[in-house]
């Protein structure tokens, strides 16, 4: 299956007929370092562009949180972790977005849920302070409810699919592949409330002001870009043949990734209403701190479109 096509975006992240991407770095050079989230779905083009990077990069497994510990040059995760993170370390840049996926609240039908507004007194299960609650923040909201008409439980992802089937929770909002693994394990008592265009994951390759600022890494870096933006054009074309290399490195059988594979977009571009989203998001992330929500053009300063720009523009 195709992903859905994503929207308008600021650069358009197409490179001519697959051409060879060669990294740029001095051999002698330590291979930039990449935490990548080893659970999702939305790594696809990262995966396949280390494979053809080799030795170039080293992927290791984690979010931003290995950014700001200096123990990665570049990290991938949901813009919820860039602003949440960005409050201590302001040098986090979003650079790139490798995919973007439409969330989907998973519920019990025997529970007496039809339509968001259902939701009402019911127990809901999400990964707390990530994309995922935020979509269920959006979710409530536009269904004339707040997180405090249901009771916000935390689980790991892994336990969702049983505690939906032991009744110890009404629903589940998270990302895939627990949203399907949620379906799969309640059968005909799933009910998938429409997402209505409410919110979509941005999941983004982040770096810092320290890697930019370093020629070095930020020549591996832009390296790095160009060759998401070639797997990134492959996959949008026919994703199958990436389906075995995702299923091994985050351990999700390929049938799986098949059927959720119709819920993601692989833009490898900046889309224009990514900061939109972020100034709109940072007002549930500040008061999930306990702080003043940021000025507009804070934001707008975590987003940064010149590696995106060099590697377009690098024959």
């Amino acid at each position: 299956m195709m992903p859905r096509q994503p929207g308008t975006f600021v650069l358009l992240a197409a490179l001519a007929g697959g051409a060879s991407v060669l990294a740029q770095t001095d051999a002698s050079s330590p291979p930039l370092r990449i935490a990548v989230n080893m659970t999702t779905i939305e790594s696809a083009p990262v995966f396949a562009a280390a494979e053809e990077l080799g030795g170039a990069v080293r992927v290791v497994s984690g979010g931003i949180p290995l950014l700001t510990s200096a123990e990665a040059d570049a990290a991938t995760n949901a813009e919820t972790q860039a602003l949440i993170r960005s409050v201590a370390d302001p040098g986090i840049r979003v650079i790139l977005t490798v995919a973007e996926c439409a969330y989907r609240v998973v519920a019990r039908r025997s529970a007496g849920i039809a339509r968001p507004a259902d939701l009402r007194g019911k127990r809901i299960a999400t990964a707390a302070n990530t994309s995922a609650h935020y979509h269920l923040v959006k979710t409530l909201k536009a269904a004339g409810l707040s997180e405090a008409d249901v009771k916000v439980v935390s689980m790991p992802l892994a336990e969702m699919p049983d505690g939906l089937k032991r009744h110890d929770i009404d629903g589940v909002s998270i990302w895939e592949p627990a949203a399907q693994n949620s379906i799969d394990a309640l059968g005909g008592d799933a009910i998938v409330l429409p997402n209505g265009g409410l919110y979509r994951e941005r999941f983004n390759l982040n770096t810092t002001k320290a890697v930019l600022n370093d020629p070095v890494k930020r020549r591996a870096t832009i390296d790095l870009v160009r060759a998401i933006i070639k797997s990134s054009t492959s996959i949008r074309r026919n994703g199958a043949p990436v389906w075995p290399l995702v299923s091994k490195k985050i351990n999700v059988p390929e049938q799986t990734i098949s059927t959720t594979w119709r819920e993601f977009a692989f833009p490898a571009a900046l889309p224009r209403d990514l900061l939109p989203l972020m100034r709109e998001e940072e007002a549930w992330v500040a008061a999930a701190q306990k702080r003043e929500p940021r000025a507009p053009a804070t934001i707008d300063q975590l987003v940064d479109d010149s590696i995106l720009r060099e590697a377009m523009a690098r024959k």
